[in-house]
């Protein structure tokens, strides 16, 4: 199986800091296209995504259900199905105590990518991680996936290394599913 994950907060979704409002969570311009493109292409579809919201205190863990269960809603409008939601609630710096820790699965740490990996037999090398900052580039480079970084003006640091360089870029999501689409099956 090939994937296409994508980071929620201004990839998927327009980016909105700590939004766990079902009513203001809202697709991207072109989402919709973009994801049936990918999916005509037997890409199935997973978020991955960083909730240092949760470690802040900003919201319960409890949110991310809602969440999860707007983008499906939202996708199903669009006809189509999201394949697995997967978040990091950690950050070293936050204020509740259980979720104030360094981990594997904050990006830039690959650990979302290779549990969604495990649990639905992901070929990873097949796969490409689009996000919005090059923390998703190097989480998806880390875990051996293509990489595309939507070039929105979201990215703000631009601390570039070796992990830290898409295999293409795009400006907006649209853009990437045809680049993938064009970019074939090639490693």
């Amino acid at each position: 199986m090939k994937a296409v994950f994508l980071d929620k907060d201004g990839t998927l979704v327009d980016d909105l800091p700590y939004n766990v409002e079902p009513q203001r969570i809202t697709l991207c311009n072109g989402a919709g296209p973009a994801l049936r493109l990918l999916s005509r292409l037997d890409y199935r579809l997973f978020v991955v995504s960083n909730q240092a919201g949760i470690a802040f205190g900003r919201f319960g863990e409890g949110a991310m259900e809602t969440v999860h269960d707007r983008l499906q809603d939202l996708l199903f409008r669009e006809h189509l199905t999201l394949d697995g939601f997967y978040y990091c609630p950690h950050h070293p710096d936050g204020s509740v105590g259980a979720y104030a820790c360094d981990c594997h699965c904050r990006k830039p740490m690959p650990g979302m990518l290779l549990q969604a990996a495990r649990d639905h037999g992901i070929d990873l090398r097949s796969s490409w991680m689009v996000g919005d900052i090059l923390h998703d580039v190097e989480a998806g480079n880390r875990a051996g996936c293509r990489t595309m970084l939507i070039d929105n003006g979201n990215e703000t640091e631009w601390r570039l290394g070796p992990r830290r360089i898409p295999t293409r870029m795009a400006p907006d999501l649209y853009a990437a599913a045809v680049l993938i689409a064009s970019h074939g099956d090639m490693a």
